[in-house]
């Protein structure tokens, strides 16, 4: 299996083991792209992005795997009390993983945190939909 398919799966089993302020079920997926009537309930898609390869040493490889964790849901107002605990959640997911290591994959290290976008204004505004997406970048050297 290849490396960022080992990560992101080690990704979805950290996020399905941890208790959060709402329950989830994370899936992984090649695209984060769902059907607007499967948003009904939150869901959460963990995506393998990117890996850069660069030299740790003369003897080890550094290579940097990126995984997207978007967390969607479908709005049935568009109020703070709707979108605050749902953009909590997106905080929540990314505290979590703060420099931690993968329980079921300890050579990797999550040496970055970043939102792109921290939500979406396009998604609430044209598809009454709340998507933020959380880029993990996890670093293994062997």
């Amino acid at each position: 299996m290849p490396l960022i398919s080992q990560v992101a799966d080690a990704v979805i089993a950290e996020l399905n083991a941890t208790t959060f302020s709402q329950p989830i079920a994370a899936t992984r997926s090649y695209l984060s792209r769902v059907e607007l009537a499967d948003l009904k309930t939150l869901k959460v898609t963990v995506v393998p992005s990117s890996v850069t390869v660069a030299a740790a040493s003369r003897t080890q490889t550094q290579r940097d795997v990126v995984i997207d964790v978007a967390v969607q849901k479908k709005l049935g107002q568009e109020q703070n009390v709707s979108l605050d605990p749902l953009l909590a959640l997106a905080e929540e997911i990314a505290e979590h993983f703060r420099a931690k290591r993968l329980d079921s994959f300890p050579g990797a290290l999550c040496v970055k945190t970043e939102f792109k976008p921290i939500y979406s204004p396009e998604h609430i505004e044209q598809l009454r939909t709340f998507t933020s997406v959380l880029t993990l970048t996890f670093r293994v050297i062997e």
